[in-house]
């Protein structure tokens, strides 16, 4: 799971040297565990101007289905921040989404609550068309029934996902790519840019023990990561990202030691539960009776 949020929240890889690397087939999708996570949310840090002074909450993030048939995801992110007047603000992000096992379609929804009330709200499908030049095209039914067209080289989330693990067990250090999830009201993409770190020794201990359903982790290999969202349409070596997303990114897809940094302030996430779910089942080959 990568996850994002949207406060107040790879298709053609462009890596390190311009190499380019054509997306995987559905057949090459890394196989994740689907899994139930509840992560501890806190304040990272904050600047003398950022009028941050503290962030408590709690997310729930939730991955069913296969490679075969799709996945879906879900997630709820509720936080409390409080400011430097003492004054609190209770935000509540709930995120929906499907993905077609090739990526060919994406159905999402998402709803934020700000003390109780309804702030944002989003939801539409996504597809790409085929053909020799696909185009990819998003129906939006809220906040107001629309067409949005997207680069051809867009990534949705779960494909997005499966390709990190892919460039990861590949050796590669950095990539950027273009990727779609129907936030921002449906209407945005971004620009990332990708750096992978050095594969973590599974005999230095460094999963923690303390959160219930460790030992699921104990023999996954992972990688520590740091995803830069840029603005699509502006030139990226003139802005600072929008956000930066840190974590430890499991081969079977699980994230631990999640940090969004806004530059003003940052939320850290510390992983309390893990839980594995049922699998959903890929219909047997004809080889294998």
């Amino acid at each position: 799971m990568i996850v994002r949020e949207g406060y107040a929240t790879f298709a053609l890889l462009v890596l390190a040297g311009q190499i380019p690397v054509s997306p995987a087939a559905a057949a090459d999708l890394i196989p994740f565990a689907p899994h139930r996570a509840v992560y501890e949310l806190s304040l990272g840090g904050s600047t003398a101007g950022s009028g941050v002074t503290g962030v408590a909450g709690r997310m729930v993030y939730e991955l069913s289905g296969s490679q075969c048939d799709g996945y879906t995801q879900n997630m709820r992110f509720v936080t409390v921040m409080t400011n430097q007047e003492g004054a609190e603000t209770l935000s509540d992000l709930r995120n929906s989404s499907w993905e077609e096992a090739d990526a060919k379609k994406l159905r999402f929804s998402s709803t934020q609550y700000q003390n109780d009330k309804l702030a944002d709200t989003s939801q539409g499908d996504a597809a790409r068309s085929k053909g020799a030049t696909p185009v990819v095209g998003v129906d939006l039914v809220k906040p107001a029934k629309k067409r949005v067209s997207l680069p051809p080289d867009i990534y949705f989330p779960m494909q997005h996902a499966s390709t990190l693990v892919q460039a990861a067990k590949s050796g590669l250090k950095m990539f950027a790519a273009n990727l779609y999830d129907g936030s921002e009201q449906g209407e945005k993409y971004y620009l990332t840019n990708t750096v992978i770190g050095k594969k973590f020794d599974r005999s230095a201990k460094t999963v923690p023990a303390s959160f219930k359903g460790a030992d699921i982790l104990a023999s996954v290999d992972s990688w520590p990561m740091t995803i830069s969202y840029f603005e699509a349409g502006k030139d990226k070596s003139d802005q600072a990202p929008s956000y930066e997303l840190s974590f430890r990114y499991f081969e079977n897809g699980v994230t631990s030691n999640l940090k969004i940094d806004y530059g003003e302030f940052s939320i850290r996430g510390e992983l309390k539960e893990l839980t594995a779910l049922t699998p959903g089942k890929c219909p047997e080959t004809k080889d294998g009776h």
